[in-house]
């Protein structure tokens, strides 16, 4: 890859790991749509894991002190029954249903009934989401809008959401990479400078977005984490259309 282009990906990486920082979420989102432009798919997936489990990590330990560890577990235990299920499967997407899913699967949350909204102290919830976002995640890089919207419909502050959000993504991104790694790629292809670069970024763009967040309130920290889903997933929706119509 040439260095004008790795500085472009590492540039990218520290504006959407600060907004991850700063919402929780859509940075990942946008990250996985940059990558899956320049990048292999494979490739592009285990770049996204690396990247994305060392800015969870970093701010899952910065909030450890509210991270709810009863609903991180119950959603490791669905993101472990769906890695059993895809291995066997051993399906490994186009760019463009990655890119139309991933678009697509916030606007699935919005639809459901009032009565099932989303409940982040339910267990039978944590393990369904558990296994929908990992799938998701395998198809697409992220599970970022179902994730987020979840999330986002529960009861927990700004604070606890990005906490717990982060041990759990920490996890799903960990199975994402020995997916992509072991059984549908090859981590080799990575660049171990490349690599240290892109954490470094990661770092960076988590470490700006702490005192932002402190200074947010909690109705400004929805609205426009609510903004942010909707229309990036709108984009990807088009841009897979799109790749979609050019093959056929």
């Amino acid at each position: 890859m040439a260095a004008s282009l790795i500085a472009f990906v590492c540039l990218v990486i520290v504006g959407t790991t600060f907004l991850s920082g700063l919402f929780g979420m859509a940075g990942g989102l946008v990250l996985i749509g940059v990558l899956l432009l320049i990048m292999p798919l494979p490739a592009a997936m285990m770049l996204h894991a690396i990247t994305q489990m060392a800015s969870n990590s970093w701010r899952a330990i910065t909030w450890c002190q509210h991270i709810q560890w009863r609903t991180a577990a119950t959603y490791a235990v669905g993101c472990l029954v769906a890695l059993g299920l895809w291995s066997v499967i051993n399906f490994v997407p186009s760019k463009h249903m990655a890119l139309i899913c991933l678009g697509l699967s916030p606007f699935a949350i919005y639809a459901i009934p009032a009565r099932f909204a989303p409940n982040t102290e339910s267990t039978p919830q944590g393990l369904i989401y558990g296994f929908l976002c990992m799938s998701l995640m395998l198809l697409t890089g992220v599970a970022g809008p179902m994730l987020d919207s979840y999330f986002l419909g529960g009861r927990m502050d700004r604070r606890a959401i990005i906490a717990t959000k982060d041990a759990c993504q920490v996890f799903g991104h960990g199975l994402k990479l020995i997916y992509f790694g072991g059984v549908s790629g090859d981590l080799s292809v990575l660049d171990p400078l490349f690599i240290a670069m892109a954490l470094a970024s990661t770092m960076i763009g988590t470490s700006i977005a702490k005192r932002f967040l402190e200074a947010m309130t909690e109705t400004q920290f929805r609205t426009w984490a609510r903004s942010l889903i909707t229309g990036i997933s709108l984009y990807y929706v088009a841009y897979g259309s799109y790749l979609w119509a050019s093959i056929v």
